[in-house]
């Protein structure tokens, strides 16, 4: 007696586009320019297997980042739509407005002052120490370890008045929580449990100064007798998470797109009053952001030629809004006389914009001024093809920026 197995029948084909796109920092993805010319509203399908609207035009990023009827907060809400797992509770997805409606704010901005006494001579003094130590070490040198890490770290330990030492242990976590995972990762909870303790400890400690010290002495006012130490925890932990992964993500790409463009770099050279401008062009084309800024529909409304139901993700497409040529002329040029260079989404739009634009912008100002009156013939040690450019993750960053000089 024979018998026959029916085959299974293999399920359809998903014919969404995945997103996010390619890892590789050296380049804009191939397929930003199909999406600005033919389709700046495209579904595509996320990490997390959730339908997405992919926003990529200039106009359509900027209206869906100023209209809070496309909601950030609502991104973390139990069954909403995702990019990929949740790696912070979802309290914390809304950090800003959770620091706002406990009336942290005017402490945090204060924080946040590039022109806070004293900060910017530490800063150049924490750049000149680092660079002390490339020279003194040799070629090549790793400049993400051996720089842009200790760099950032260093300013948000500094801003947080915390020690210098707390920086690596603190950074270690971000590994996991600037991941892009389609399922929740379980080393997510523990290192946030562990930072946690670390932050609520450094409330009690006397050594402790800057935006910590602030937060502590608040528990002594009764007019914030509602919050408690975690709340206050939080601040500082989320403050150092996506501050040093912002800044240190920025900055690396940054010197990545200035080894790439030799003329750029001498210019700044021969001229340092540029580097302020030539900053705000590297933000435009920087492609740090790997993700899109996502936002959920609070109501059905019209996005272009798209209707967007209530309850469906949003992700604005950063490095495509910087790259349209309808509001940027010849956008793939860098050009220091753009009559718009402050119009970039770097540091997103509407009530979500950053609120360290300044201080970042300072903090890598102040780094390529060090690094190119110190170090002038700054180049990489490797071909560029051969940067290994991390996966899975929130940035695009390489795993190692080998340079020599």
């Amino acid at each position: 007696m024979t018998s026959t197995i029916e085959p299974i029948a293999a399920a359809p084909a998903d014919e969404l586009t995945r997103f996010p796109f390619d890892a590789n920092g050296t380049r804009l993805p191939d397929e930003i320019t199909h999406l600005l010319t033919h389709e700046p509203v495209k579904k595509v399908r996320t990490i997390a297997g959730a339908e997405a609207w992919l926003v990529s035009s200039y106009p359509l990023c900027r209206q869906v980042l100023d209209d809070a009827r496309f909601s950030l907060k609502d991104t973390s809400a139990e069954g909403a739509p995702r990019q990929y797992a949740l790696t912070i509770p979802p309290e914390v997805v809304n950090n800003m407005g959770n620091i706002t409606g406990a009336g942290l704010r005017k402490a945090v901005m204060k924080a946040l002052n590039p022109k806070a006494p004293g900060l910017e001579e530490w800063l150049v003094g924490h750049a000149h120490a680092l660079v002390d130590q490339l020279v003194a070490t040799g070629v090549p040198a790793d400049l993400r370890r051996d720089f842009t890490v200790p760099y950032s770290t260093g300013l948000h330990c500094h801003i947080l008045g915390i020690p210098q030492s707390d920086g690596p242990d603190l950074y270690r976590s971000l590994h996991v929580a600037f991941m892009n995972s389609p399922r929740p990762i379980p080393a997510a909870g523990i290192n946030w449990d562990r930072d946690m303790a670390h932050m609520v400890a450094r409330l009690d400690d006397p050594a402790t100064t800057g935006l910590m010290a602030e937060l502590a002495a608040l528990r002594e006012d009764p007019d914030y007798a509602h919050l408690t130490d975690e709340m206050l925890a939080t601040v500082g932990v989320t403050m150092f998470g996506a501050g040093v992964i912002s800044v240190m993500g920025f900055l690396t790409m940054a010197l990545v797109s200035l080894i790439q463009h030799p003329e750029l770099k001498a210019e700044l050279i021969a001229d340092p009053k540029l580097v302020p401008a030539a900053v705000d062009e590297l933000l435009r084309i920087n492609l740090s952001i790997a993700d899109g800024l996502p936002r959920i529909a609070t109501e059905t409304m019209q996005l272009g030629d798209v209707t967007v139901q209530k309850g469906e993700l949003v992700l604005v497409l950063v490095e495509a809004a910087n790259h349209d040529p309808a509001e940027f002329e010849d956008p793939h040029t860098v050009r220091l006389d753009r009559p718009n260079p402050n119009a970039h989404l770097s540091f997103g739009g509407g009530g979500h914009y950053c609120p360290a634009t300044a201080l970042g912008k300072r903090h890598a100002q102040i780094a390529i001024e060090v690094l190119l009156e110190r170090l002038p013939g700054l180049d990489l040690a490797v071909p560029i093809e051969q940067l290994v450019w991390r996966t899975g993750f929130m940035k695009r960053i390489p795993e190692r920026l080998p340079v020599l000089w």
